[in-house]
């Protein structure tokens, strides 16, 4: 690691981080019995509160999830943050935590749409995988102008360390 890398690094992350809530994205389809009950049914979770009207808080990002076909916006900032870092050789990725907050149980027949921003990059950390960076996004869920859900969802984007490499 250079210097120089780690300043073209920073630069960008501040750069991306300034842009504020530079994405944003509709979920395609409203919030539904006929997904809620299969989410249930995988999370083995049972509530009568989710049978009728309500959604589990911790299906927010469900709603919003890009899934097969569809692609995140081209100005994500987490998509941007971790690409500039795959052309500077932090190639591989792996997810470190996810800390949500609920604000309030969302209704059948509401419609959610996600912004997304760029709220930290720490590095360069020499961990256990190899030299990387933490890269930490947050996505903010509304019904209207009503904010119901925030996410703070952390990766570390590194170069694999060699097999016979020790930390």
């Amino acid at each position: 690691m250079t210097d120089d890398l780690h300043a073209q690094i920073m630069a960008e992350a501040e750069r991306i981080i300034a842009l504020g809530e530079a994405s944003e994205s509709q979920a395609p389809y409203p919030v539904s019995q006929a997904t809620i009950g299969p989410w249930l049914d995988a999370m083995d979770y049972r509530n009568d509160r989710f049978i009728d009207n309500e959604a589990p808080p911790s299906m927010a990002q469900v709603w919003t999830m890009p899934g097969l076909g569809r692609r995140r916006p081209p100005e994500d900032p987490l998509s941007r943050m971790t690409e500039f870092l795959t052309e500077k050789g932090y190639t591989a990725v792996l997810g470190t935590n996810c800390e949500q907050t609920y604000e309030r149980y969302l209704r059948i027949g509401e419609q959610l749409r996600v912004t997304s921003a760029l709220d930290s990059v720490a590095g360069p950390k020499n961990t256990a995988m190899g030299e990387g960076y933490f890269v930490t996004s947050r996505n903010t869920w509304y019904v209207g102008d009503e904010k119901v859900a925030t996410m703070l969802f952390r990766v570390l984007k590194f170069i694999p360390r060699d097999k016979g490499e020790t930390a």
